[in-house]
């Protein structure tokens, strides 16, 4: 399944820096400064590289470490502009590479989840739906800029949002036991190790620094769930679907952890051990 998404990760070789200037971040405990939308962050190099990659965390900019833009950013760069660099387009073409980049990020996003629909055998009974929208998903990315820069994203997300349910109900049902809705469920700071959370749904659930050391995430869906901070430490989130590796990125975690086989352990949990 890795290698399908491969194209849904960030290739920071490829793009000029987008999300270094087109996304705004306030100072905080993720970000050591305010910077606002189109600014370029002062960490960014000429090369269009961060100055601070390799120091992130111990900079005060926690918040870069845990960001993905599921390869949004190279499509941008070399495809949507042919490569040409925001610094020596025209202004009001460089404008619009900001412009355009959230929106085929957000796009991206739900191709990340579409593609994890289509490897999940439950689902089969809407795989050609899936498989359709996938596609119809996909030739939106590849629209001009200017139809980018005026497409209706929040239209398109209900529509596919309606599949990732429905996606979800068919592999859910097939997990036993009493499963739980925790769905928006504000959960943060809740005490919930060892807890009995298969085939639960989390999605869009609230989780900031939960404490899951040992949860049994087997089976759940954590789509859009907000992990910043939250303890899985010695989790087992096998077969848990609709998971990012920002969500990880963001949480905390050990060697010990169960994964699921699209994302990777951050290198941040086992660097302590």
């Amino acid at each position: 399944m890795q290698e399908q998404m491969i194209d849904l990760r960030g290739d920071c070789e490829r793009c000029f820096g987008l999300c270094c200037v087109a996304l705004p971040f306030s100072a905080s405990a993720d970000f050591a400064l305010d910077k606002p939308a189109g600014k370029p962050c002062p960490n960014l190099r000429d090369d269009h590289r961060c100055g601070i990659h390799t120091k992130l965390r111990a900079e005060g900019f926690t918040g870069c470490t845990v960001y993905d833009c599921f390869g949004a950013g190279q499509k941008v760069s070399q495809i949507t502009f042919g490569g040409r660099d925001r610094r020596t387009a025209p202004p009001a073409e460089a404008r619009l590479m900001l412009d355009v980049f959230p929106v085929v990020r957000q796009l991206h996003e739900l191709l990340w989840y579409l593609t994890e629909a289509l490897t999940l055998t439950a689902a089969r009974p809407v795989h050609a739906d899936l498989r359709r929208l996938l596609e119809r998903t996909e030739a939106l990315t590849l629209g001009t800029a200017e139809d980018l820069a005026v497409l209706d994203v929040s239209a398109h997300r209900q529509d596919v949002n309606v599949l990732l349910l429905r996606t979800s109900e068919l592999v859910r049902a097939g997990i036993g036991g009493k499963k739980k809705n925790r769905r928006g469920a504000d959960l943060m700071g809740a005490r919930l190790r060892g807890a009995d959370l298969r085939g639960a749904t989390l999605r869009g659930a609230y989780l900031i620094a939960a404490d899951l050391t040992g949860a049994d995430l087997r089976g759940a869906d954590l789509i859009g769930a907000d992990l910043r901070d939250a303890d899985l430490t010695d989790a087992d989130l096998t077969g848990a679907f609709f998971v990012t590796q920002p969500q990880l990125n963001a949480a905390r975690g050990s060697a010990g952890t169960r994964l699921p086989d699209s994302v990777t352990r951050p290198a941040h949990w086992t660097a302590r051990l």
